[in-house]
């Protein structure tokens, strides 16, 4: 069992009366036509498992209890062969007669004849479903879904000891469709327990990004210390809408008001709330095509539209989206300075998605930036990090934040079925300067320091060292014997020869990473790359290095610098050479 999660097999005892539903049809199958059919559900257990297929074409299924339409979902029933199953839970309609309403999306000249499907033949009832890990490559200490498709951290929040964290999540495939909000709790940010699912797509539309709050001072009326959850209803037209949890963000009720914020611009969505002190006011920031909305509320029902930020300044190259507005501590200084985190796709300085950010000043009405709008920061310069938001009420002032492991380009594709996608160790930010501007700084979270285990390698010269690295998951720290001078070069090697190369460049105040001989990089093209990050002030003191069994994300020891970059070594690397410079190297053991 790894640590990023708990895997778990889901279990649920039947009622009498849940048992004695079963119609005497249960399981039978039904062709209407060439792309229609039914299948009238066995209720004499909990889960219909629905065989998948990666590459069908799309079915759209309609439940419908006692003749009532009740859920619409679209999965990828198998055609030809089975890649995994995915659990329909018939426990909801108890005593109902339950039927399947299948529409086949496909051409029966490519897929053939609908009735030769292997899924229905493949169709099984559990009252259980085996969530047992399957996964070469799921990570050890960063957090992913038990199963299904994964993209943007959203809803996150800290309250009673831990740290809730919400993903947008499709239980019915492992691929971007009927996009839910997953749950997932952590007390420490690096072991996760998954909870129950607390927001589902209803007749508003699927659920996107968005946010949780902790109105504390019971503001909306829901009760003290009530989390209030804002997403974007993804129908027809994208609006805004709001739910809301007493029993600490276990279950959430949707309002009864939703929407609460509409309009007619394109891509309006994934609205971020917080508190603003010195107005006393909620402030929500949330995209609008190429512009990011800013709103204020006293009650979070009741929006006020207040101004908006983004024409002319920064990357317009792709659609913004995820935004996070903060205030943060200057590096070495009394001030205080505002970011405003945009996050595009595409646009990305390697291409496909990545976060970029504005520094400036916000008065509770109105974003200001204080750079020049051609200038544009990025938070981190690898090719797998996007849709980065951070945690509400997080303990002692801290600013946490995680983001989307992957990258649009080619999310859909990365070698895992059972799941898909991961997100980023939680980073704790801050400001510093460099020359006339100012730019944020990322630091790996103190929780993950305190998950490193027994040292695997120790070395205080720069030489090649190859150490036990099975689990594939461990920390590098590099720390610099004296100032860096010459190219420092670390390379991380396997058994089979595959490999990544990290260089820093003290001259250019630059650091790469080359990933093209990294291990499985065929799965698309825009995969095999070589990152390069500017080095701000340049590396001061160390780097920080956290291999895990599918991704790399490198730090300057005092955030001056990150990159966060996916690969798939068809072994763990277990060897390291530093070369170049005077450093000394030690590798911890992080995770199980």
């Amino acid at each position: 069992m790894t640590r990023s999660i708990r895997n778990t097999i889901i279990t649920a005892a039947l009622s009498a009366s849940f048992m004695t539903a079963a119609a005497q049809t249960a399981g039978e199958t039904m062709f209407l036509s060439g792309s229609h059919a039914m299948v009238r559900a066995d209720r004499t257990a909990r889960y219909m498992l629905l065989p998948v297929e990666e590459k069908a074409e799309m079915c759209n299924l309609r439940v419908l209890a006692d003749n009532l339409p009740v859920q619409s979902i679209n999965v990828r029933m198998a055609v030809d062969h089975i890649d995994y199953y995915v659990p329909l839970d018939l426990s909801q309609y108890k005593d109902k007669s339950v039927l399947i309403d299948i529409h086949n999306n496909g051409n029966n000249r490519h897929e053939g004849a609908l009735r030769e499907f292997a899924c229905w033949k493949a169709i099984k009832y559990s009252d259980t479903f085996d969530t047992t890990n399957r996964e070469y490559y799921r990570p050890a200490y960063h957090h992913t879904p038990l199963y299904g498709w994964m993209n943007d951290p959203n809803g996150m929040f800290y309250k009673d000891g831990k740290w809730h964290l919400c993903y947008q999540w499709n239980p019915y495939g492992s691929y971007w469709e009927n996009l839910s909000w997953g749950h997932s709790t952590s007390t420490d940010l690096v072991n996760w327990q998954q909870e129950p699912a607390p927001l589902y797509p209803d007749g508003l539309g699927m659920i996107f990004s968005g946010s949780c709050v902790v109105d504390h001072e019971n503001t909306a009326g829901f009760g003290r210390g009530a989390v209030v959850a804002f997403y974007t209803s993804a129908g027809e037209s994208q609006t805004q809408s709001m739910a809301y949890s007493t029993d600490g963000g276990q279950t959430f009720t949707k309002y009864a008001g939703n929407p609460v914020i509409t309009s007619n611009v394109p891509d309006f969505r994934d609205p971020h709330v917080f508190r603003h002190k010195e107005t006393d006011r909620w402030i929500m920031i949330l995209a609008a095509g190429q512009e990011m909305n800013i709103y204020s509320s006293a009650n979070l029902k009741d929006w006020t539209y207040e101004s908006s930020f983004g024409h002319d300044y920064g990357n317009h190259d792709g659609v913004w989206e995820c935004p996070d507005l903060m205030e943060l501590p200057v590096s070495g200084t009394e001030e205080k300075k505002w970011v405003l985190l945009c996050n595009i796709n595409p646009g990305g300085p390697f291409g496909g998605s990545a976060t970029q950010y504005f520094t400036g000043t916000f008065d509770g009405h109105r974003f200001t930036c204080e750079s020049a709008p051609e200038v544009t920061k990025w938070m981190d310069y690898g090719k797998d990090h996007y849709a980065t938001v951070t945690f509400d009420n997080a303990p002692d002032g801290r600013r946490v934040a995680i983001g989307w492991m992957s990258n649009w380009q080619y999310a859909n594709q990365l070698p895992t079925m059972q799941y898909r996608s991961a997100n980023t160790i939680a980073r704790d930010l801050g400001l510093f300067t460099d020359g006339n501007e100012t730019y944020l700084s990322s630091t790996p979270s103190p929780e993950m320091t305190a998950a490193r285990g027994k040292v695997l390698a120790r070395r205080s010269s720069s030489r090649r060292r190859t150490f036990a690295a099975d689990s594939g998951a461990y920390e590098i720290n590099v720390d610099f014997i004296s100032s860096m001078r010459k190219p420092l070069t670390i390379t991380l090697q396997n058994p089979k020869g595959e490999t990544v190369v990290m260089i820093y460049n003290p001259a250019a105040r630059t650091f790469s990473m080359d990933r093209t001989a990294s291990g499985q990089t065929g799965f698309s093209d825009a995969f095999p790359a070589v990152t390069t990050a500017p080095v701000y002030g340049g590396l001061m003191r160390s780097l920080r290095i956290f291999v895990d069994r599918c991704s790399i994300e490198a730090f300057d020891g005092e955030g001056r610098m990150a990159m966060t970059n996916l690969v798939f070594p068809s072994e763990p690397y277990n060897t390291i050479t530093v070369s170049g410079g005077k450093a000394a190297t030690t590798v911890y053991a992080v995770g199980k």
